[in-house]
């Protein structure tokens, strides 16, 4: 064995002794069980503190050391760069109010509560920097309502693998109606749709928004999705959560952005093409007016090359703004 393979497996075999001992060991207890001296002892021991709690035990005037409850626990142990990501998470999504803002905060707190008096003192510090002055930003959206009892009963069809009914509202109807669905998916963002497909039926999935439903029920017949089933494929054909016919769609974004576009993402199918000092930006996909209104933030920058009907939705968006001011 080289001399570096030597340290190594010297590195290794402390590990192991400190992890495996309940009382702790002695420098010169792990000096002899690994055959070195003192010293090269006390260098492995200080590159173990970098990386692990180690604990010392004051035996009389003798100093013992262990780490406690095993290599796994090490390596399972939140980071405090995880635990303020998850807390902006839960936090972000309160205020929208979204159904999984409940589920991230349940998780947040049985992470903490997962970690002893010890660890909550190392981390809390740190963990009160980083939440203190990090946000995940909420953008400007519909301020909704949470849905939890309709994303609860949506999860268990899901894992059951049946269809929910419930009573659903649709925007500008006077009353709710009854569906029945098979749930293909669902989507969360600042409004959490149901993707859902009537059973029995030839039908392509349709979105219902959470919010608009009340009274779920779980059906009593098995209607499992079907195996081959691609969510994101499906979510692709569109430019945003609208179901139309799709599109080829063609953008030109002029020299003054087209740094900008390259770094940027229109569709997960698009394809950059350069020409001359201009770029092309091409895929496929429906929701023209999504696709219109989206190209008001880039100032005239991007030009639209095709499909015609997509030029319409932007003349007639244009027209609205204009009538608006």
């Amino acid at each position: 064995m080289s001399g570096r393979m030597a340290k190594l497996d010297r590195a290794i075999q402390m590990l192991h002794l400190l992890c495996e001992s309940t009382e702790g060991l002695t420098l010169d207890e792990l000096a002899e069980a690994l055959e070195v001296n003192r010293r090269t002892v006390e260098r492995l021991r200080d590159v173990v503190m970098l990386h692990f709690d180690l604990d010392e035990v004051q035996d009389g005037r003798i100093k013992r050391f262990r780490i406690r409850d095993g290599l796994r626990r090490v390596y399972a142990r939140p980071s405090v760069a995880e635990i303020a990501a998850l807390r902006a998470e839960a936090e972000a999504q309160g205020r929208e109010g979204a159904p999984q803002a409940a589920l991230l905060s349940s998780l947040l707190a049985k992470v903490r509560s997962s970690l002893d008096h010890r660890e909550k003192s190392r981390l809390e510090p740190d963990l009160d920097a980083l939440a203190r002055l990090q946000r995940t930003r909420v953008p400007a959206g519909p301020a909704v309502g949470a849905g939890d009892q309709a994303m609860s009963a949506v999860q268990q069809a899901i894992v059951i693998g049946v269809a929910i009914e419930f009573d659903y509202l649709p925007e500008g109807a006077a009353a709710p109606r009854w569906r029945r669905v098979v749930p293909y998916g669902l989507i969360h963002g600042p409004v959490t749709y149901l993707i859902g497909k009537m059973p029995g039926k030839d039908l392509d999935p349709v979105h219902y928004r959470l919010d608009r439903m009340s009274n779920p029920k779980l059906g009593n017949e098995p209607h499992p999705v079907p195996d081959d089933w691609d969510l994101d494929a499906w979510l692709s054909q569109s430019f945003g959560i609208w179901r139309e016919d799709d599109h080829d769609v063609v953008l030109r974004v002029l020299p003054s952005a087209a740094g900008k576009a390259k770094a940027w993402r229109f569709h997960p199918a698009q394809v950059l093409e350069e020409d001359g000092a201009d770029l092309l930006v091409k895929f496929r996909a429906g929701g023209l007016r999504e696709i219109a209104e989206h190209l008001f933030t880039w100032g005239g920058d991007v030009r639209i090359e095709a499909p015609e009907e997509l030029r319409k939705v932007m003349r007639e968006r244009v027209l609205l703004a204009w009538a608006s001011t």
